[in-house]
């Protein structure tokens, strides 16, 4: 059985994987498990010194949940199983290829686009750094 890791920001963009992902699950030889995983940005400093440490995992769950969901449901809706996961880490592309190497995954299926270009600009682009950091193939769909 293949693993297959998707990332998901919530974005627009990133529901694109629901057009691409059952076509391409078809291609593979035998069934997949699929893992969504959404990486949170952790709260500064300033707010965690006010805000307990179970109420900051509360809301990077519950918001990291909310940017699961579309996705979540259209795979759901197209009969394909998947699990949910959110992690909090400054650099998502790190944790995401920490994440499918820790879960032994064969392969991440991403989309290219996720926030706005002007961030792109600034922060540089998540999955180009997914591809130089990960162990496994990275399909990237536009």
């Amino acid at each position: 059985m293949s693993k297959i890791l998707i990332p998901v920001d919530g974005s627009e963009a990133s529901a694109a994987v629901l057009k691409a992902l059952p076509a391409w699950l078809a291609r593979l030889a035998g069934p997949a498990e699929i893992h969504l995983i959404n990486v949170q940005h952790p709260v500064g400093q300033d707010v965690g010194q006010f805000v307990g440490h179970d109420k900051l995992q509360d809301f990077h769950r519950e918001e990291g949940l909310k940017a699961l969901a579309a996705v979540h449901a259209g795979l759901a809706a197209a009969g394909i199983e998947a699990s949910r996961h959110v992690l909090v880490g400054e650099d998502a592309a790190v944790v995401i290829s920490g994440f499918a190497r820790e879960k032994g995954c064969d392969e991440i299926f991403m989309t290219t686009h996720g926030r706005g270009a002007l961030a792109k600009l600034f922060l540089g682009s998540i999955a180009a750094e997914v591809v130089r950091l990960a162990d496994v193939p990275v399909t990237l769909v536009k």
